[in-house]
């Protein structure tokens, strides 16, 4: 049974991890989506898989629109863990943003373009 759940260990916090997700870390974009990821390597140990999310001001100037689209973020990163996982490793760092001034209509758009962020970054199967 798949675990639904966003516990507080899976929530980047601290921000000496931040700071190092945003030096060495790698970025993707999938339409309004971004995502910076840094894998856990033998010069650079991540003990496990941690994100969060972020919404720009620049694009949503009251908080409560903001609110939403993380909300829809992290809403998006639970239900679809496994396949983050699958995609990205269990020793990963991420932080998934926002990069359009236009609010998502529905959940189902915000979902649509974090299931193609997962699938474009994993690796293809031979046959």
């Amino acid at each position: 049974m798949t675990n639904f759940k966003y516990p507080g260990a899976e929530k980047l916090k601290k921000d000496n991890e931040i700071t190092l997700l945003f030096e060495k870390g790698k970025w993707r974009t999938c339409g309004n989506l971004r995502i910076i990821i840094l894998k856990d390597k033998p010069t650079l140990p991540v003990e496990v898989l941690k994100i969060g999310v972020s919404v720009s001001k620049r694009y949503f100037k009251k908080a409560v629109h903001r609110n939403r689209v993380k909300r829809l973020l992290r809403e998006c990163y639970r239900l679809n863990k496994d396949l983050f996982r699958e995609a990205f490793g269990e020793k990963t760092i991420a932080m998934l943003f926002w990069v359009s001034p236009e609010m998502p209509a529905k959940f189902q758009d915000v979902e649509a373009q974090f299931i193609k962020l997962c699938q474009s970054n994993q690796p293809q199967k031979k046959s």
